[in-house]
Formats: structure tokens, sequence, C-alpha cells
């Protein structure tokens, strides 16, 4: 062979070892990478050419696939979207997925590989693909009553309902909500992005993903800290904390909001009572920004976003600061100042105070299952933390169900059920007197045995309610929420 065509050989052998090479590193370096690319048209259609796997809610699927014309020859479809959507998110197929259509969309979609062994068979016997099921705690009748309770007051707000005993999410609802089915098709990215631009912002998630100003449900915390650092012993002895209360290293000074109720040196159990927001400031500087931020953070507050204080929930942080002077801390007892809360949280400080100071981990998915209905992951319940002890827990009970009793939690009584609750009105903005105060309540009910199956954080944002100013408040627009949802689990 001559010099130049020696030559030419070798140069055309070097380019088919490099592109085998290249293809061996792109099938096998960059096959995932490429897989998982959301720009990879080949990949979407594959995952929309068979039934995705469904959402399960007291025994009954949720979710649905449909046949369509063209590439993508299913879509995802979905009952009750609206009143679902914060648990489920969406699966569509322009825009991708959220919520637990995301976090399981492999088990869903058929991808997981502990599904190997069920696509292995399909090719076998030919028969169609198909994703794995999530099951869900959710309990049908306790949503139905959280969504139901919001939009029947055309509000903006959320619900979370949880067992205490176990983390269990029974119900999670955000108002006003969307329906997934809207924007699950190709062609339909303009009606995702109209909800985008809504200004009542429905695709967001309150009850997880937004945190607000918590209010005087906070005040179940502050007594609970003053009780565990044994700022305080007796719940009935007089705290001698003065009406109005002014604020420390400041000639601000800060009243109730019930007219003529005895708050002037009242003891922690009638401040509860009452909501007193003197016994409430002065009890968290008694017990100090510290020791404030130590048990609040028991509970679940700054915790790093969308770790695992919340099990298989993704929520933004709650937070209690760390730099205080003394007005603040003193702000934070009524929870106020520059502390804020996901409703999530405070649903998980009134179940771990329900659970005598356990506090079980949240979550949202009980089992997860193939399509074959053979159980591919079972969750069990996890302790999170003692948050307080059951001496401290018994305590704050006692006064939440004294001011279901006989003070302003009334809204929440249940006949012949044992009912602990805290009313809650947050100011907020910039200058707090211009804002519409947020509107809260917080509370669980008992059963015989004295523990508590259904503990429920209400949260609602009167902003763009027709009501006036003095009919906002937690008690009369959270309480009688919180009341359906309790008796929904109840069965009451």
């Amino acid at each position: 062979m001559n010099r130049p065509l020696r030559h030419i050989a070798v140069f055309c052998g070097a380019l088919v070892l490099a592109l085998l090479v290249r293809v061996t590193w792109v099938q096998f370096v960059q096959g995932d990478e490429l897989a998982e690319d959301p720009h990879n048209r080949r990949v979407k259609i594959e995952a929309f050419s068979y039934p995705r796997g469904n959402i399960i809610v007291g025994g009954q699927p949720i979710t649905g696939s449909v046949a369509t014309s063209g590439d993508f020859k299913y879509k995802r479809t979905y009952k009750d979207g609206p009143m679902y959507a914060p648990i489920t998110g969406f699966a569509s197929q322009g825009i991708g997925s959220s919520f637990l259509e995301g976090i399981y969309n492999k088990l869903l979609s058929g991808k997981d590989d502990r599904l190997a062994l069920n696509r292995a068979k399909d090719i076998l016997t030919g028969e169609k693909p198909r994703g794995g099921d999530v099951l869900t705690t959710i309990n049908p009748k306790a949503q139905k009553a959280a969504y139901k309770g919001l939009t029947d007051l055309n509000a903006k707000g959320a619900v979370v309902a949880l067992d205490p005993r176990n983390g269990n999410v029974l119900a999670m609802a955000s108002t006003p909500s969307y329906d997934p089915s809207a924007f699950a098709g190709i062609l339909d990215g303009e009606k995702f992005t109209q909800l985008d631009k809504d200004k009542s912002k429905p695709l967001n998630n309150r009850a997880l993903r937004e945190t607000y100003a918590p209010g005087s449900t906070f005040k179940i915390l502050t007594a609970a800290a003053a009780l565990e650092h044994g700022v305080i012993d007796d719940i009935d002895t007089k705290t001698g904390a003065p009406a109005p209360y002014q604020l420390p290293l400041s000639s601000v000074k800060v009243g109730n909001d019930v007219a003529g109720a005895p708050c002037d040196k009242a003891s922690l159990k009638t401040g509860m009572q009452w909501s007193c927001n003197n016994v409430f400031l002065d009890t968290a500087l008694k017990v100090g920004k510290d020791k404030m931020r130590e048990t609040a953070e028991k509970f679940g507050f700054n915790a790093d976003v969308y770790d695992e204080a919340f099990g298989d929930l993704k929520a933004s942080k709650s937070l209690y600061p760390e730099k205080l002077d003394k007005p603040a801390t003193a702000l934070t007892g009524m929870g106020q100042g520059s502390l804020t809360s996901t409703p999530m949280q405070m649903a998980m400080v009134a179940a771990a105070l329900a659970n005598d100071g356990k506090l079980m981990m949240p979550h949202l998915v009980d089992e997860l299952r193939g399509p074959d209905l053979s159980t591919i992951q079972k969750f069990e319940p996890k302790l999170k933390s003692q948050a307080v002890s059951a001496d401290t827990a018994k305590k704050v009970q006692q006064m939440m169900e004294y001011t279901v009793d006989e003070g302003t939690a009334s809204k929440a009584k249940i006949d012949g059920v044992t009912v602990g609750g805290k009313t809650g009105t947050a100011q907020h903005g910039a200058n707090v007197n211009d804002e519409r105060p947020y509107a809260w309540f917080v509370s669980y009910a008992k059963q015989s045995d004295g523990s508590s199956p259904v503990a429920v954080a209400v949260f609602v944002d009167p902003k763009d309610m027709d009501i006036p100013r003095a009919e906002i408040a937690g008690g009369k627009l959270g309480g009688p929420i919180a009341k359906q949802v309790m008796q929904a689990v109840l069965g009451k």
C-alpha cells in the first residue's frame, strides 16, 4: 500500500474509532441524562404512550388517563381536580409534573427500577405497560370538608389536618385552586400561563409553600416553652403582666382584642382563654429568645427547605429568627414580628401537643403499589422529635380545652367530644394597620381513651372577602371549618 493510501486508511480508522467511542459514551454515560432531559420529545412521547398509574384516596383513584390523538397517546385526567390539586399536583404533556405527580413520577410512569420485572413481563406477554399507584393517607371526607369550608367563604386560605398519632396527612386544601386537567394536554400551555399570571395565585400551595405570621395560634407554643423551661410552673398562678403591655425599650403599648377580658396580670390559663396579648408578650420575654427558638425548632421551625422535616412533603421553612432584641422577642410570644409559619407547621404544633409532646413526621403517602397490586413500599410512622415533655403537653392541652369550653375558641365545640383549640388574628404588612389581618385557628379532638386522631390548622386571608374588618377573627372564620374537618374524621 502506498503512503497516501495508508494515511487515508489510518485517518478513516481513527474516525470510525472516534465514532464508536462517542456512541458508547452517549449510550452508557450520558444515557440517563439524555433520557431525563425535559427537552427530549421522544422521551415525553414514550412516557405518554400508555396509561399512567394512579393516585389513590380512600381506596379510589382520583386520577386517570384518557386516550388522545397525535404523538401523545394518553393524557392525565383528574377527579375533583381543584379539591385535590394541592396533593396531586399536575402531570402535563407540555408543562411537566409537580407534587405527588412529580415526586413519584418514575413509579407512576412505570420507569421506577422496582418495576423492572413488571416491564419484562409486559414485553413477553405483549400487554400494554402501566405505571404503579400511589396510595395516600388522605381522608376523603375530611378533604371535602376542608375544601368546602374555604370555598364557602370564597376565601384565600389553607387547611391542614394531621393524625397526631402517626403523622398521616388527613386533609390538605388550598384556595383558590385549579383543575390540573385544564392543561394536561400538549397544546394547553396557554391555560397554564393564564393561571400563572392570575393575581389570585391559584397555582400556589398555601398549605405548604407560603408562610404567614401565625398570630395568636403561636401562643400555644409560647405556653409550652414557658412550662418546659420552668419559667411558669402553675398555669393558674397570676403572671403579673400588666394590660396594656409596654414593650421593653419602647414607648409602644400593646392592648388586647377581647373587650372587657380579665387580662390584667392574668394567669397563663386565663391568658389562653381570652387570648391576652400582655400575658404572652411577657412570657416570651421571660423565656428568652434562645429558649423560645429552641422549643420552636423542636416543633419543626427553622428546618431547611425541602429536607426531611416534612417527610415526603416539600414545604417552605417556617422561621423563628435568630437575631431578636427584647421587643422583637416579646412580639414572637403572640405570633407577631418577624416570625412566620406555614399552615402545615402550625398543624404540626397542634398535633404534637395533642400527642403528649411527640411530634410524628408528617407524611402524605401510605403505600406504593405495582400495577399488579403488589406492595412496593409501605411507609411506617416515624417520630420526628419529643418536642416537649408529656407533662408540659398535658398542661397546654388543659388550657386549650378550657379555651374551647369557656373562651374564644368555642366555635370548635363538638357535642360529646373533648376538643382543644386556639384562635389567631395576625397583623401583617409594612404598616400592620393597613392590611386586613389573617385569621387562624388550630385545634384537636380526643377520643374516649384520651388519644387524638385529628389535629387541624386553618388559615384564612380575608383580603378580598366582602366582610367588615371587625368580622375578621380566627374563631369566627376558621373555627367552623376546623370543627367540620374534625367531625368528618370522627364520623360525627
